[in-house]
């Protein structure tokens, strides 16, 4: 449902000669929506640290357990994507309203090339909602007040931060942020969130990422990750490798370095 609002989307340039993470982030994931200069920058990265194709799985099939979760154990109808990226299979409206057509949801990017894609996330059941905010979600004040159009922010709501954080340097501010959100909804919201964890192959890594060219991304060490978490309630199995969060097959391989954790606000 769009109900008329594209037009408060800006129309702004998309640049094709700095790599940018929903692109490249695409690009791991097989995707098209990318460029050169963001195919260059993964193919380098893959060369450097393997694993980060596993991850950028691991992190899509992460969200989709956890949403599916979400809607249809914890009884959650409303979902704030922060940062959700280019479209893809098994968006959060899809698994969502396959559990309640009802549901609704809120995209929040700040990329042009999102935007310029966003009709493929506003495809939602007649009975439920999907709406995009083209916005940087360090802006939570721009980004709740947009939020509250679709959304009822006095009734429960899932916000997500997935492989997102990272490009917010400073832990304290990270901290402040997650609060800030979490503090405008009521008891019964959740927060999902995962993110790469520092080890010397993911730092090395970062610094990769950095040098070419695009917006630096933070690994940080899995306390600090744990401690966004303060103050909630987590989800069984609680803080780990996303990708032994409620595996729906056996898991193969070593767990990857993105943790996470689903937890509830009481």
């Amino acid at each position: 449902m769009t109900d008329g609002r594209d037009s408060r989307m800006p129309v702004n340039g998309i640049d094709t000669t700095t790599p940018h993470s929903a692109r490249v982030w695409n690009y791991w994931l097989g995707g098209k929506d990318n460029y050169e200069v963001d195919r260059r920058l993964g193919a380098t990265m893959e060369e450097l640290y393997p694993q980060i194709i596993d991850i950028a799985r691991a992190s899509r099939a992460f969200q989709a357990r956890a949403v599916r979760y979400l809607a249809a154990e914890a009884g959650i109808r409303q979902f704030l994507d922060l940062g959700t990226g280019l479209p893809t299979a098994n968006s959060t409206h899809e698994v969502a309203q396959d559990v309640d057509p009802s549901a609704r949801i809120v995209y929040v990017d700040n990329d042009p090339i999102v935007l310029a894609h966003a009709r493929a996330l506003l495809t939602s059941r007649p009975e439920g909602a999907t709406d995009y905010v083209h916005a940087d979600l360090r802006d939570a004040e721009t980004v709740l007040r947009e939020a509250a159009r679709t959304l009822d922010l006095d009734r429960p709501v899932a916000v997500m931060v997935l492989s997102t954080l990272g490009h917010v340097a400073d832990a304290d501010e990270a901290a402040a942020l997650l609060r800030r959100y979490l503090q405008a909804l009521p008891a019964g919201s959740h927060l999902m969130l995962c993110d790469t964890i520092e080890t010397p192959e993911t730092q090395a890594g970062s610094d990769e990422y950095a040098s070419g060219g695009a917006m630096p991304y933070i690994s940080r060490p899995k306390e600090i990750v744990a401690s966004f978490a303060d103050g909630l309630e987590l989800v069984e199995p609680g803080f780990g490798s996303i990708s032994l969060w409620r595996p729906e097959e056996p898991v193969v391989g070593a767990p990857v370095d993105q943790w996470g954790f689903v937890a509830a606000k009481r």
